[in-house]
């Protein structure tokens, strides 16, 4: 669809008041729109959905560390095509991922059994387990002076080594979910790693979250040491997600006060994922990242830093959100995506092959979230129930596209158990 038009029936989407639903992030609608209009003209051509020039850095104290030796961020050498290695997978023997999201609540919890039973039952294999969640909670009790410093422990999973002995007894393929920068507790406790307003105080979105500074080298480390204690713990892939600066924050960066680096915000992200992933090499880890669906339809999401492209280079994952109920009007010629989740995949899944096919093999396995929930926030004749007709038109479309992988994404953890898989 021409880009004009995209971005005419996004501000109409704006303008109508329709909202995103729960998931692993909420789509910024508004935030999609500005880099839209606010894009070089030569982006606002035929074709112009393809990568776009990070934008300048800022600040005065020094460079993010990218990939460390070499001061790439973004999986190339200078020169190259970044078409010339192939990726060694550290799980070469893992299966064709289909799994759910698994709240700490859920997974420490009676719930727990039923959904063990749901994936014995079907042919659902995988699960995503918070072990540092949505307001930055490590969910496990753990003794480790490196989470200690700047975590703070629950005991949501009271015996990890039970949890992770049933996992394995049921042949679940585990993964390790850590929200990253959208941190309040960390926020709350060191101010000086968070945003700050001119007063001193925290700064909260809407929703009353807080964010930490993506530019914060002590940031990375803290969240890569949850990771490598999961990774320990035996998971077989720690996913990362809200890897990104706050949505809208080109809007009010100005007016907080945080350290900043020479570096742009999209180099920033891509930096801290390439770095991450060097440091789980060594644990024979997964490394994924959860990114905006709509980040492949679209030009790098400067404002949040978040560069399709990019991230998926360093990564051996890559989960675009891709719920139908987070795409507004007129999306893939759809004028009510939630109402028709196979063309609305299709259309996804499209705009991700051409965004990724062109890296060759720094090609990462693509696995999808996809929806299981009813968006009915969306308005009457705006959404659909879904049940087993929607999840099955989703995975559809998926194998249809080449992606044999996907995760279900229900906030409460309940999953259509007729479905087939």
């Amino acid at each position: 669809m021409d880009t004009l038009i995209s971005a005419l029936l996004l501000l109409f989407h704006v303008m109508t008041g329709s909202t995103a639903a729960q998931g692993t992030e909420t789509a910024s609608t508004q935030q999609l729109l500005a880099t839209l209009l606010t894009a070089p003209a030569a982006k606002l051509q035929p074709n112009a959905f393809a990568q776009s020039p990070a934008t300048p850095g800022l600040g005065q104290i020094g460079s993010t560390p990218s990939n460390p030796g070499t001061g790439v961020v973004d999986g190339t050498e200078s020169g190259s095509t970044g078409t010339d290695i192939v990726k060694r997978d550290p799980q070469p023997e893992a299966p064709k991922v289909k799994g759910i999201y698994v709240t700490a609540y859920s997974a420490g919890g009676s719930r727990m059994e039923t959904l063990l039973k749901l994936l014995d039952d079907t042919a659902l294999n995988s699960m995503v387990i918070d072990v540092k969640d949505d307001l930055g909670y490590i969910t496990f009790p753990t003794t480790n002076p490196e989470l200690l410093k700047y975590g703070k422990p629950q005991k949501f999973i009271r015996d990890m080594p039970a949890m992770m002995a049933k996992l394995k007894k049921h042949d679940v393929y585990p993964i390790a979910r850590i929200v990253v920068f959208k941190d309040t507790m960390l926020a709350k406790s060191h101010p000086e790693l968070s945003f700050r307003r001119k007063d001193g105080s925290v700064w909260a979105n809407g929703k009353g979250d807080s964010f930490v500074n993506a530019y914060r080298k002590e940031v990375w480390d803290y969240n890569i040491a949850v990771a490598k204690e999961a990774a320990k713990m035996g998971f077989k892939e720690i996913q990362f997600d809200y890897v990104r600066f706050p949505e809208g924050f080109e809007k009010k960066a100005d007016s907080l006060v945080f350290d900043k680096t020479k570096d742009s915000r999209v180099d920033t992200i891509a930096a801290f994922v390439k770095y991450a992933k060097a440091q789980l090499e060594p644990l024979g880890v997964r490394v994924s990242v959860d990114i905006f669906g709509y980040a492949a339809s679209v030009p790098a999401a400067e404002g949040i830093g978040q560069d399709f492209v990019k991230i998926s280079k360093n990564v051996d994952v890559i989960s675009p959100m891709i719920y139908p109920s987070h795409y507004g009007t007129g999306w893939f010629d759809v004028k009510d995506p939630d109402t028709d989740p196979y063309a609305t995949i299709k259309g996804a899944m499209k705009d991700t092959h051409k965004k990724l096919d062109p890296i060759g093999s720094y090609k990462p396995v693509i696995r999808p979230w996809i929806q299981d929930f009813t968006a009915s926030w969306l308005g009457k004749g705006h959404y659909i129930s879904y049940g087993k007709p929607q999840i099955e038109a989703q995975i559809k479309a998926l194998h249809e596209s080449g992606v044999d992988e996907y995760l279900l994404w229900n906030a409460n953890n309940r999953y259509t158990a007729d479905a087939s898989y």
